[in-house]
């Protein structure tokens, strides 16, 4: 099994691409394996022939651990599958055979509306070739089904599609066929049922948020509430929510542009001492349709617009829910944001991911009446967060003195966050 992330510890094979005694060429994609949080198409590093399958599809392997075997020639096959068949070890492997390589990314999101042998969990299983032929050819893959392994569209598929071979073509798929009525937007679609006392298996995501949270456990933690009165953050954002701004975008930057004078809340604790981090990474968490957690990263958002920001953060929670993340664009957070505000939470306690010094928790925004400073009552709009610390490295006063100052940026100058 080719190494996926630093966190996983196994993969689970989706699809195979090619079937024993097929041709491979260099970077082509032979598999897809499910790793922690995103499918990833897994090419080739090696030309040769796919000699034997060791993990069929639907089952899983340690990261290291070959998957398959790869032949130099046709005339190797059948050398490499008794090879395979001698196999005690997983590193067991000939000079002339190779396991695939490691994961490219997974091409563009498409999103869905509906479920088929094409589709699993909302996104369309597709080849790489077949979503840039889909793109070159202007075919709509949700019109397609697929005829590849576990009804991955493939290329064919798309060519088929247009007439451009000879084969024919099954005739197009129309709303008409074995399409349920859609829902409301707002309808829930209910789950299948579970059976009473049933013990139902944790995918791979969610023995990921499993292994995280028992390292956690290890880590002496703290919390620091502060109340902010968000009135004038709540006008900036009127002001350019029509730009394509969101709420989550504008508290990221908020607490990126507070981090700057705050490397040490930045930074995370290593057996060495403490790892100062190059760059202001905001992670912000986000819950899965299919269960889990997933924290998709805001890179250097102390330095990029507020407008750029929320572009790319709608980017990152649309893919992140098709599972088409790169690791590196969920694993690189350096500062974690666990907003609950908007489910109407007032507040609440997060959970300190490994790897990291602090995560904020934030809570609703609700109107409320106070004591101003000229001594009147008033009602003011008000949000309680709390901040979970490394107690290792960071201590109270570190944690009390960044949420001060991010009160003060967002109650007194939050229009600075939008130049």
């Amino acid at each position: 099994m080719p190494a996926l992330s630093s966190t996983m510890t196994e993969g689970k094979i989706v699809a195979w691409e090619k079937s024993p005694g097929d041709k491979i060429e260099k970077g082509e994609t032979v598999v897809v394996v499910e790793s922690d949080k995103a499918d990833m198409d897994v090419e080739s590093f090696y030309e040769g022939y796919l000699a034997v399958i060791t993990v069929p599809a639907g089952e899983s392997a340690p990261v290291g651990a070959p998957i398959a075997l790869i032949a130099e020639t046709e005339a190797d096959i059948e050398a490499a599958q008794q090879k395979a068949a001698q196999m005690t070890q997983p590193s067991s492997v000939a000079t002339k055979e190779q396991a695939t390589a490691a994961p490219e990314p997974v091409p563009a999101t498409t999103t869905v509306v509906q479920d088929s042998p094409s589709r699993r969990n909302g996104r369309i299983i597709a080849s790489p070739r077949a979503r840039k032929l889909a793109k070159e050819l202007k075919v709509d893959l949700n019109t397609l089904k697929g005829t590849g392994p576990h009804g991955r569209i493939v290329a064919e598929d798309v060519e088929k599609a247009t007439g451009k071979i000879s084969t024919p073509a099954p005739a197009p798929v129309t709303p008409t066929t074995t399409v349920p009525s859609a829902p409301s937007p707002a309808a829930v679609v209910p789950t299948p049922g579970i059976a009473t006392g049933e013990v139902v298996a944790l995918n791979t995501l969610q023995n990921a948020v499993v292994r995280n949270m028992v390292a956690s456990l290890q880590m002496p933690t703290y919390r620091v509430g502060y109340t902010i009165t968000t009135d004038e953050l709540d006008k900036v954002y009127k002001q350019i929510k029509s730009k394509g701004v969101t709420m989550t975008a504008l508290l990221a930057k908020a607490v990126a542009v507070t981090l700057q004078k705050h490397p040490l809340v930045n930074a995370s604790y290593t057996e060495g001492g403490i790892q100062y981090q190059s760059a202001i990474n905001i992670a912000v968490a986000v819950a899965m349709d299919d269960g889990g957690l997933i924290t998709p990263v805001l890179k250097n958002a102390d330095q990029v617009d507020i407008y750029s920001l929320s572009r790319g953060w709608k980017n990152l929670v649309e893919r992140s829910r098709n599972k088409q993340l790169q690791p590196d664009e969920y694993n690189s957070g350096t500062f974690t944001l666990s907003n609950l505000g908007m489910f109407g939470v007032d507040r609440f306690d997060a959970i300190l991911p490994p790897g990291q010094g602090s995560i904020l928790a934030i809570g609703a925004s609700r109107p409320q009446v106070v004591a101003t400073a000229n001594g009147w009552m008033g009602v003011q709009r008000q949000m309680q967060v709390n901040i979970t610390c490394d107690h290792r490295i960071i201590y109270g006063a570190h944690a009390a003195a960044f949420l001060q100052d991010l009160a003060k940026l967002i109650e007194t100058n939050p229009q600075s966050l939008t130049m």
